[in-house]
């Protein structure tokens, strides 16, 4: 059964201090109505300008991920993003009153916890997913960082990290076999900084929220004591000391492999902007902002490319057909030469996919341009017709008893010449219910993955007279 989409149930808010700009910011997460995705208002701009929450309006990627569109910006979203997909959340309107949203303690569990407390429900439109079919990979050569995704049923992640300089996180790895671990085992992970890269931040006007509190700070060089009260001034805290583990003594940590689980949090809340939940593996090795980015913009490539091109139904020719050549003659009164379907390989309420190998015994051949030979578009045309007839009277009690007529033919195009040896896939699709007796059907023909004709059908049920 095929899963609904879930919104929350109503509005939650959240208040906190925005990471880089130190700005005190409400972020409050509404329900939105289907096919809305993720969205970002900020109510605090003139005529609230919406920013949606796609990997086409990526404009920046240091140390967060920041989104632009209608001439707004709102940045550090990917731990909100996280949670949301984490929860198996599907639309969402996310208001903010200033230019990002509040780092809370570093990790996605605060927004967790206002989903649950707000509550999901289900809608009425079936989920979208991006199915992975094939190996894709994104890589940067000079970071040695990259994205892979395999084909698997389910959603699950893999993250590797791995700093040449720090003996703490030469080689970490964390991975999740389904959306349900999110909650337990990745939400409550926190980002991490290396000390030193805190004071090139503070001076390039980063973290100004930063705060000793939201985030691991990991020792990778040697410190000393005058160089610690430095650091615990910085952040207004009273004292700050070296765990023997490497890391600041300013909190304890949730998993040994922590800093391995945030990295996969981004992943998760960095690729939620590929516009629909992703069904598949999904391999991260030294991951960033920045090549998460490019996966997901991968990923809205490839979704454009198949709508644009429709995929052509699976055919296995080992595969027992739905009718063979012997049930179909009890549906069509048509017969050699005009009985132009092979075999029907599956049939559904609304849809019908068929047969037909083209070989050069056929009889049109002799006198259609026999020198080259080609397959007419008409006769392409009629096969659809019949398989359509056969769909309609599927409809009905006793098929033996009715015959269909075509009303009318629109729209038919030609994409590509069918040659002998070709293996013609026809679909057939309703476009509407069947009332009194009338059919409207959408057919597309395929060889392979190729569409080489397509058009609309109306067709009337008759009863045969006796």
């Amino acid at each position: 059964m095929a899963e609904k989409q879930r919104t929350i149930r109503e509005a939650v808010s959240l208040k906190g201090t925005g990471l880089h700009t130190g700005a005190e910011v409400t972020l409050t997460m509404k329900p939105a109505p289907v096919n809305t995705g993720f969205c970002f208002k900020r109510v605090d701009l003139e005529g609230q300008p919406v920013i949606r929450a796609l990997a086409d309006n990526v404009v920046f990627t240091e140390r967060g991920t920041v989104l632009e569109e209608n001439d707004a910006r709102v940045s550090t979203i990917e731990h909100c993003l996280a949670a949301l997909r984490g929860m198996g959340v599907d639309n969402c309107v996310i208001e903010v009153d200033g230019p990002e949203a509040p780092i809370l303690d570093g990790s996605a569990r605060f927004f967790v916890d206002a989903i649950k407390k707000a509550g999901i429900e289900e809608q009425d439109e079936d989920r979208q997913y991006f199915i992975v079919k094939e190996k894709m990979i994104v890589e940067d050569p000079e970071t040695g960082s990259s994205v892979v995704a395999i084909p698997e049923e389910g959603q699950s992640y893999q993250a590797l990290i791995s700093f040449d300089n720090s003996l703490i996180l030469a080689n970490q790895f964390a991975n999740i076999e389904s959306m349900d671990e999110f909650e337990e085992e990745i939400s409550k992970c926190r980002t991490f900084v290396f000390l030193h890269e805190l004071e090139p931040l503070l001076k390039n006007n980063l973290i100004k929220g930063g705060d000793l509190d939201n985030a691991i700070i990991i020792i990778d060089k040697e410190v000393d004591q005058q160089e610690l009260d430095r650091l615990a001034k910085l952040f207004n805290k009273p004292s700050v000391e070296v765990k023997p583990i490497g890391i600041l003594n300013n909190l304890e940590l949730h998993f040994p492999n922590e800093p391995a689980r945030h990295k996969l949090l981004d992943v998760i809340g960095d690729l939620t902007l590929a516009g629909m939940p992703i069904k598949g593996r999904i391999i991260a090795k030294k991951p960033g902002h920045k090549i998460n980015a490019e996966f997901a913009k991968a990923v809205r490539k490839e979704i454009k490319r198949r709508q644009l091109k429709q995929d052509a139904p699976f055919y296995d020719p080992d595969a027992e057909p739905v009718y063979d050549i012997n049930a179909i003659k009890g549906f069509l009164p048509h017969r050699p030469p005009f009985l132009l379907v092979d075999k029907i390989i599956d049939l559904q309420e609304k849809t019908i996919v068929g047969v037909k190998n083209v070989t050069m015994n056929e009889p049109f051949f002799v006198g259609h341009f026999p020198d080259e030979p080609v397959m007419p578009g008409v006769l392409q045309v009629e096969a659809m017709a019949q398989i359509g007839g056969i769909l309609v009277l599927s409809q009905v009690d006793d098929p033996k008893l009715y015959s269909t007529y075509f009303l009318k033919i629109d729209n038919i195009k030609f994409r590509k010449k069918v040659v002998p040896g070709d293996t013609l896939v026809f679909k057939l699709e309703l476009v509407t219910e069947i009332r009194r007796g009338v059919a409207n059907m959408k057919g597309t023909a395929f060889v392979g993955s190729t569409i080489v004709a397509e058009g609309e059908f109306m067709a009337q049920i008759a009863k045969n007279k006796q």
